[in-house]
């Protein structure tokens, strides 16, 4: 068993986000997890994720907060453990159009899983 306290979270780049910090929980750099990792984002109050799409399957999962996901699907606000899954390929968008915090967290496919 590898364990992460939230006190030693390694922060990572998220390319294309802004205004919110991601932390890494598991996989990746954080431990031998191969088939997935696991982050949370915290979102500022108007921060988010420009319009792209992953290689990769995710999920979200608000923790508390709310967030607007855009997608093709159309416009989604997701408040505390609401959730959503997006399809490798998928494009969205994230926002935070309310004037608290929001953390979220990421589930998503390592991309090289059952290579």
């Amino acid at each position: 068993m590898e364990v992460t306290r939230f006190s030693d979270a390694a922060a990572y780049d998220a390319p294309g986000h802004f205004g919110m910090r991601a932390l890494r929980l598991q996989g990746v750099d954080a431990s031998d997890c191969q088939s997935f990792w696991v982050g949370l984002s915290i979102f500022l109050p108007a921060g988010g994720a420009e319009p792209g799409a992953g290689a990769t399957e995710k999920v979200y999962i608000v923790l508390d907060g709310e967030v607007t996901i855009t997608s093709d699907d159309g416009e989604f606000k997701l408040g505390p453990l609401d959730s959503c899954y997006l399809a490798p390929g998928e494009s969205r968008s994230v926002e935070n159009r309310a004037n608290m915090p929001a953390r979220m967290l990421v589930i998503s496919a390592q991309r090289d899983a059952g290579a």
